[in-house]
């Protein structure tokens, strides 16, 4: 993180904006000493920071608009001076590190293609998210920005991946699968197969082969590349079934005096395990490729997720997660490389 520069926090985007994220924004000061900046309405940001009397611990920048939850990628477009739009120029300007919202996932992402631009090389951005297998995460990218690809995006999904997952959970050459409905080659549509015809004969990459849904949580491989539209059904199919599994857990140990004991027995490791796959204890997912950190935050996080999210942002920025992508994608003639072999298969086709 660039020294001193605050994580620029999108107050007006969530569910429960704006009193969560002050209340989140207060707890990142307090309790983990993060410098924070608020973006939004100054009359309401400043009357939520009273009631934590915290007034004069944060400071608030002006945004004369908001996207509101419900709105798609046009809403950035028409709202240029939008809280996510000016969290973006704060950082795009060097007057903050990164750039956390709780907002419209659509409209963060067109924001922050607008404001802050792709890197160089990249094709799309993508959004990537943890998976809370072990020992360490899995990196699940794209989750949701790009329902459409081409080969050659999913090959660079795996290289934002692979960066991700080597400074954000020290994994060293991590292992790169590619999501589809076959262990085999073969199996997928024409663009899993192209997309691994190329993930094979990509320098840079330990791609280890097709994985299947049911491989998401077993830690098989440390990075796995999709599509926008797959990756985040499987995403969400997958939180929901987690919700699905603790509601039954709590109903049958509610059963008995016998299980309730059980359970009281096994209470740190029930509450270790709840804490692993709480999706607001990691802090969100983190939107790859751009000329700065974003950080997208559930959005219905309360004040611990949107801590958890800055806590998360900052340590990205401090790690130079965006030269490191830079550093990969400027490998001579990968962009021009990967984007010749797609035409050259379009053109067979």
């Amino acid at each position: 993180m660039s020294e001193g520069l605050p994580v620029a926090l999108d107050a007006m985007g969530g569910d429960h904006a704006p009193h969560e994220i002050v209340a989140g924004a207060v707890h990142a000061v307090r309790e983990r000493g993060l410098p924070v900046v608020l973006v939004g309405s100054p009359r309401v940001l400043y009357e939520a920071l009273a009631d934590h009397d915290a007034t004069k611990e944060i400071s608030i920048v002006r945004a004369e608009e908001a996207l509101e939850m419900d709105e798609g990628a046009l809403a950035s477009l028409r709202r240029p001076r939008s809280s996510i739009a000016i969290a973006c120029h704060l950082v795009r300007r060097g007057d903050a590190c990164a750039v956390v919202s709780a907002g419209s996932t659509a409209g963060i992402v067109t924001t922050g293609r607008l404001r802050l631009k792709g890197q160089q090389g990249v094709l799309r951005p993508a959004i990537a998210v943890d998976l809370p297998t072990l020992p360490a995460p899995a990196v699940l990218l794209d989750a949701g920005a790009n329902a459409e690809v081409k080969p050659e995006m999913l090959v660079q999904f795996a290289h934002l991946g692979a960066t991700y997952a080597e400074l954000a959970h020290g994994i060293k050459d991590p292992k790169v699968g590619l999501l589809t409905i076959g262990s085999e080659a073969e199996k997928g549509d024409k663009l899993v197969r192209r997309a691994h015809e190329l993930l094979q004969g990509s320098p840079g990459i330990h791609f280890t082969g097709n994985v299947e849904g049911h491989d998401l949580l077993t830690g098989k491989v440390d990075v796995i590349t999709t599509d926008g539209f797959t990756g985040n059904v499987a995403l969400k199919t997958m939180e929901g079934a987690v919700r699905y599994a603790f509601a039954e857990l709590r109903e049958a140990i509610s059963e008995s005096r016998l299980a309730r004991l059980g359970a009281a027995m096994q209470r740190s490791r029930l509450r270790e395990l709840r804490q692993r796959l709480d999706s607001e204890a990691h802090g969100g997912a983190v939107l790859l490729g751009l000329n700065g950190t974003v950080v997208i935050a559930h959005g219905a996080s309360r004040a611990q997720g949107i801590s958890a999210a800055c806590r998360l942002a900052a340590d990205l920025s401090a790690a130079g997660v965006v030269n490191a992508i830079g550093e990969r994608m400027a490998v001579p003639s990968r962009s021009h490389r990967l984007w010749k072999s797609s035409r050259g298969a379009d053109a067979v086709e």
